[in-house]
């Protein structure tokens, strides 16, 4: 292997690592939309708009992205919507 091939999948490996994460919040039928937009103001910090915004695409859509960084920020974010009761995932941005 020549030594451009190398960087070559040097960088590839590197940037797979750095990748951007991003958490999504799943619509349940346990959950009421206020407490949604709660949990959404209390851990995040987001404005009431923008709050009630996430919330309704997680009621229409099905999901919202509400975060995204370093996979271990989003498993640390996916965590503490489990701890709320409500159902995050976390996946490769783009994905």
């Amino acid at each position: 292997m020549s030594t451009q091939e190398e960087r070559q999948r040097e960088g590839a490996v590197a940037t797979r690592v750095d990748d951007v994460w991003v958490t999504v919040v799943w619509n349940d039928p346990v959950n009421l939309m206020s407490y949604v937009t709660y949990v959404f103001r209390a851990y995040f910090g987001f404005s009431k708009e923008v709050a009630e915004a996430r919330m309704l695409e997680v009621h229409r859509d099905g999901r919202s992205i509400v975060s995204s960084g370093p996979r271990e920020k989003m498993e640390v974010d996916v965590q503490a919507m489990h701890g709320y009761g409500l159902h995050a995932t976390l996946q490769r941005s783009g994905e």
